[in-house]
């Protein structure tokens, strides 16, 4: 008797193992050349298609789960919302259950083993991720990519979102352009730091003079980052925030300072919050399509459970500068 497991037979045909689930208990749900995969890799493992059936029986759920990895957030946080509302849609599509959470309160739960799979948004750490896989779970990762991991994923445009922003300054005259970078996501503030050093050097500027100002991630670090930015002998005439709360904390500055904006200083933050239109003036940011990014991971995700498509291991989605009063 051979001692090969579905994970094998999962592993060898190159899907997941809910989908080895579905070709042998509803193969009329999934294409045919899946199935051959699936059919030839149990032959070659020497197991039989009816043992393969109960034991995946069991794992079998129809249900996936969403999960907000960022320390101290609720399901009601305004961008992963946002993300959450495209999956729901694709899961309603696809009739999976979706099971909605934080990571910390899963982690508290250990709801893990009653999902096909996960969609992990945000900054997921690899203890996690080794867990879901460990238990067989698809993992999909949204607004985030991880060392090591071969994992498929979600992303934004950021080097293009940040080269809209500084290609906008500099048509408007700015060269001395400083950057305030907080502590968020290593990963979104990483890739938002490298494309601010590119950008700046296809315009032949000066990063060190304006200066890159690193902050905690609420209004008041970032307020008093950029009094030490603005106070200096030669300011920047413009700053570019990381993300939306920083940026509000730069306009709070500038006006602590008597600055005017943005006539004195232009201001431009990142990811169009809802803060956006309730500054005065109104901020200019960049857009992120999270609904779409929700879209596209589930949709990838349960094409592949479903064996319908294989899955894509990158998807980019675009984003777009949203120009108000602040510039």
């Amino acid at each position: 008797m051979s001692n090969s497991t579905i994970y094998d037979v999962s592993r060898l045909a190159g899907v997941s193992t809910a989908t080895v689930s579905r070709v042998f208990s509803d193969p009329k749900r999934v294409k045919e050349s899946t199935c051959s995969k699936v059919y030839e890799a149990a032959k070659i493992l020497n197991y039989h298609p009816s043992a393969i059936a109960r034991a995946m029986a069991k794992q079998k759920t129809d249900k996936i789960a969403y999960l907000i990895c960022k320390k101290g957030a609720t399901i009601l946080d305004e961008f992963y919302a946002g993300i959450c509302e495209g999956v729901m849609r694709q899961a309603k599509k696809y009739k999976y259950q979706l099971l909605i959470s934080t990571e910390e309160e899963w982690r508290a739960t250990e709801q893990s083993k009653q999902i096909d799979g996960v969609i992990l948004a945000g900054d997921a750490q690899a203890d996690l991720i080794l867990e879901f896989q460990r238990q067989g779970v698809m993992v999909m990762l949204v607004n985030h990519r991880l060392p090591g991991f071969d994992l498929p994923c979600v992303i934004a445009d950021e080097y293009d979102g940040v080269r809209q922003v500084i290609n906008f300054l500099v048509e408007k005259g700015h060269s001395r352009i400083a950057m305030l970078d907080g502590r968020i996501s290593p990963y979104i503030a990483g890739e938002r730091y490298r494309a601010f050093l590119a950008a700046m050097k296809e315009h032949g500027l000066s990063v060190d003079d304006p200066g890159v100002m690193m902050c905690d991630k609420d209004v008041d670090s970032a307020m008093q980052a950029a009094m030490e930015l603005l106070g200096r002998p030669d300011p920047p005439t413009a700053v570019f925030a990381v993300n939306d709360v920083l940026a509000a904390g730069v306009m709070k500055a500038a006006r602590r300072l008597g600055m005017r904006l943005p006539d004195d200083l232009a201001v431009v933050g990142y990811d169009d919050s809802s803060v956006c239109s309730l500054l005065d003036p109104e901020l200019t940011s960049v857009r992120v399509h999270c609904r779409q990014m929700g879209e596209e991971a589930a949709g990838n995700m349960l094409e592949c459970l479903s064996g319908e498509k294989p899955c894509r291991q990158l998807t980019t989605v675009p984003v777009e500068l949203r120009i108000r009063t602040s510039v």
